[in-house]
C-alpha cells in the first residue's frame, strides 16, 4: 500500500500543480481570478479526442495540436472577454465563470452528455518497487515534470521570464519602467492555460472525458493555491504534492475513500489556514509583495 501511495499521490500531485501553478500565475501578474480555468483543461481533453478519435491523427501529433489549439483560443478570450474587464476585478470574476458555463454547454450541444473513452497512447506497464505502473501514467508524471521545469527555465532564464516576475512584483513600476504590461499578461495567459492544456491532453486517455470534468479540479485546485498562498507558484507546488498525498492516502487507507477525498483534502485546507491565514508561503500584507 506504501508503494501505490507514493507513486499515485506523484502522479496526481503532477497534474494539480500544472493547474495550480498555471492559475497562481496568471493571478500573480494580472490578479486575475479565473475560473474558467480548469474549463480550458476540459476544452484540452475534448480537442484532443476530436484529433486522436475522430479525425485518426497520430497522439504525437493530436496532443501538441490541442495544447496549442486551446492556448491560441485563450488569447482570443482574453483579448475579447476579460482584458477590457481587467480594472474591476468582479466583473472578470463573473466572466470567467460565465466563460465556463458556455465552454460547458457548448460540449454538451456538440458531443452530448456521454462520458468519452480516449484510447491508451501507451501500452504496457512498468514495476517498479513492486508496484504495477501503467506506461500511460508514468507519461503524465514525466510530461508534467517537464512543463514544469520548462516553465521555471522560462521564468528565471529568459527576458520574458524577468518581464513577468517584475510584473508581478509591481505593476505600476514595471509598467513606469516602459514595460507592455498588457502584452505580459496576454503572455502569462497563454502560459498560464498551456500548462493547463496539457494537464487535460495527458489525463484524458486515463480519465473518461465528459463536459463536468472541469469542476472537481477546480475545486481541488483552488484548495491548493489557498493553501500554499494566493500567488505563490513555490506555494502552489507543494500544495499539489500535499493534496495528491492527502488524496491517495484517503483512497487506499479508508473504506469508499474514493468519495472521502475531496472532503479530507478541504478539511486539511482549512486546518492550515486556522494556523496561518495566508497560507504556507503567502504574505500578510499586500505590500510584502
Amino acid at each position: 500500500m506504501f508503494q501505490d501511495i507514493l507513486i499515485t499521490g506523484l502522479v496526481n500531485g503532477g497534474v494539480y500543480a500544472l493547474l495550480a501553478v498555471g492559475f497562481s500565475l496568471i493571478f500573480g501578474v494580472a490578479r486575475i481570478v479565473n475560473i474558467a480555468h480548469t474549463a480550458f483543461y476540459m476544452l484540452a481533453a475534448y480537442c484532443f479526442y476530436m484529433l486522436l478519435v475522430q479525425y485518426e491523427l497520430h497522439f504525437a501529433i493530436a496532443a501538441p495540436l490541442a495544447v496549442i489549439a486551446v492556448t491560441a483560443f485563450s488569447v482570443l478570450c482574453y483579448r475579447l472577454v476579460i482584458e477590457p474587464l481587467r480594472e474591476h476585478e468582479s466583473a472578470v470574476l463573473i466572466a470567467t465563470i460565465a466563460l465556463a458555463l458556455i465552454f460547458q454547454e457548448a460540449m454538451l450541444i456538440k458531443f452530448g452528455g456521454n462520458y468519452l473513452g480516449i484510447p491508451s497512447t501507451l501500452d504496457g506497464v512498468a514495476v517498479l518497487a513492486g508496484v504495477t505502473i501503467p506506461y500511460q501514467r508514468i507519461l503524465i508524471l514525466v510530461v508534467a515534470a517537464a512543463a514544469l521545469i520548462g516553465t521555471w527555465l522560462m521564468l528565471y532564464k529568459t527576458r520574458l521570464g524577468l518581464a513577468i516576475r517584475s510584473t508581478a512584483n509591481d505593476l505600476e513600476v514595471a509598467n513606469l519602467m516602459g514595460m507592455n504590461v498588457h502584452r505580459v499578461a496576454m503572455a502569462t495567459v497563454a502560459i498560464s492555460v498551456g500548462l493547463a492544456s496539457v494537464a487535460g491532453v495527458v489525463v484524458a486517455p486515463v480519465f473518461v472525458v465528459d463536459p463536468l470534468m472541469w469542476l472537481s479540479p477546480l475545486v481541488t485546485m483552488l484548495a491548493i493555491v489557498v493553501l500554499g498562498g494566493l500567488g505563490s507558484l513555490k506555494g502552489s507546488l507543494i500544495g499539489a504534492l500535499i493534496i495528491g498525498y492527502v488524496e491517495a492516502i484517503t483512497v487506499f487507507a479508508l473504506p469508499q475513500g474514493a468519495f472521502l477525498k475531496g472532503a479530507v483534502a478541504l478539511s486539511i485546507m482549512v486546518v492550515v489556514l486556522l494556523a496561518r491565514p495566508e497560507g504556507l508561503f503567502g504574505v500578510v500584507f499586500e505590500e510584502e509583495r
